[in-house]
């Protein structure tokens, strides 16, 4: 604005002058006013695009810090994009290991749900689990690009994506592999999780989380209140999709989440979203295949309270999630033979986090799942429920040194099946280099 006055001073008295040494006529008067009509508005653009810039500058540049649990200052999607610097990619390291006994003898399964692979808390013993390496950088003004590679028995490309971050009118565009934002914990990493294993429902459901190839296109309103919305279309390669089917385009999602402050110590956010799943081909652990189409409902609600927005000493965090399914198609047994296969299942998940004192917290989590009984055709097959309802509960302890560094030890209650598993998992969770805000 300083600019825009300067420039108007300038003119104004440059004009003044020229009036004393001649007599201008009504056209000349007329084009001068054109002429600073057009300057002004030039500039009135420049100056909109550099506070634009300065805005979302000033949104990014906090990457090395806790994320505030004040939803009044939660950044949008474009301006949560962390990069190190403009030209050079941010490195960050997490390690996520843990050690772990459980009282169960066989693989993991849910009586009346077709599992994805590694979707269970994995073997007993030392496992260095979802430690992972991310670099991420501004290519340019325009885009953003993230890579994530993760570590276990092998490397694999967890997610590489590239997304704007100067699309006007609070619109987002992202394109690689990534995780979906539907529900609340889909595209978050596990090592930023609150237990030590993602819900009992998250695994019956979406195989821990769900990602894959594909695009995003999202929107932030420009209102009081955080408000974001979009759709993704994938590949279709990962459960609960199959076998990448509707030629390579077999997924596709729509979400929306909500939220504000409520006062200067509380703030939520609540969300829905819906997951079309073309399925080709899913296969068990035991032979069992099916084909058809699933889809997804997710209801998600989370409430955090920190004393003046301050979460260093004490704060709290109450988290839901809802899910329920509905599956249509051709179920072939491990005897080859076909059946029409139409259930629908539910399920949900509770969780409470308390810090009761600064670096020590503690919390508590229940899930629980149902099925549709079947015919008795299904009798003894992986979608068989046996009329059990599965459930897990959770208790879980933490102390974190830093923001940087924490060490969780957790027990569990698991009764996916008929059987009893006491699960205990004492975990690690150590990052290094650049590290991004978290997510509300």
């Amino acid at each position: 604005m300083f600019l825009k006055y300067t420039l108007l001073i300038c003119l104004l008295s440059s004009g003044s002058v020229s009036a004393t040494s001649q007599v201008a006529t009504q056209k000349d008067i007329d084009e001068i006013r054109n002429e600073l009509k057009k300057i002004v508005e030039a500039y009135e653009q420049k100056i909109s695009e550099l506070e634009q810039r300065l805005q979302v500058a000033e949104e990014i540049s906090d990457e090395n810090t806790e994320f505030s649990e004040n939803l009044a200052i939660e950044v949008s999607q474009q301006g949560n994009l962390q990069a190190a610097n403009t030209y050079n990619p941010g490195i960050g390291i997490i390690l996520n290991g843990h050690i772990q006994k459980s009282t169960a003898d066989d693989d993991f399964s849910i009586n009346g749900f077709m599992l994805a692979e590694e979707s269970g808390p994995g073997a007993d013993g030392f496992e260095l689990g979802e430690s992972e390496m991310n670099l991420s950088a501004n290519i340019d003004d325009k885009f953003y690009a993230s890579v994530t590679l993760a570590f276990g028995d092998e490397v694999e490309v967890e997610e590489a994506y590239l997304q704007t971050i100067a699309l006007p009118n609070g619109l987002s565009f992202k394109a690689g592999r990534f995780f979906s934002n539907v529900g609340y914990l889909a595209n978050k990493h596990q090592h930023t999780d609150n237990f030590s294993n993602r819900p009992l429902v998250y695994a019956a459901f979406l195989g821990g989380q769900y990602g894959d190839d594909g695009i995003q296109l999202s929107w932030l309103a420009s209102t009081e209140f955080y408000w974001e919305s979009g759709v993704e279309f994938y590949r279709g390669e990962n459960f609960p999709a199959s076998g990448a089917g509707n030629n390579g385009a077999g997924v596709w999602t729509a979400f929306t989440h909500i939220g504000n402050d409520i006062n200067n110590n509380q703030s939520w956010r609540a969300g829905l979203s819906f997951i079309d799943a073309d399925v080709d081909y899913r296969e068990t652990s035991v032979g069992e295949t099916f084909t058809g189409s699933s889809q997804l409902l997710i209801a998600d609600f989370v409430w955090k309270w920190a004393p003046d927005g301050n979460s260093t000493t004490h704060n709290a965090i109450i988290q839901a999630e809802y899910l329920s399914r509905s599956e249509e198609g051709i179920f072939t047994d491990s005897y080859n033979l076909n059946h029409v296969y139409d259930s629908n299942q539910q399920g949900w998940y509770v969780q409470g986090i308390y810090q009761f004192y600064p670096q020590w917290r503690i919390g508590i989590r229940r899930s629980q799942l149902s099925a549709d009984r079947l015919p008795d055709e299904f009798l003894g097959s992986t979608l068989d429920s046996e009329g059990r309802d599965p459930f897990q509960s959770s208790l879980m302890i933490d102390w974190s040194n830093s923001e940087f560094s924490r060490i969780r030890l957790q027990y569990t209650q698991d009764q996916s099946t008929h059987e009893t598993n006491q699960l205990w998992t004492l975990q690690y969770i150590a990052a290094f280099g650049a590290h991004g805000a978290h997510s509300f």
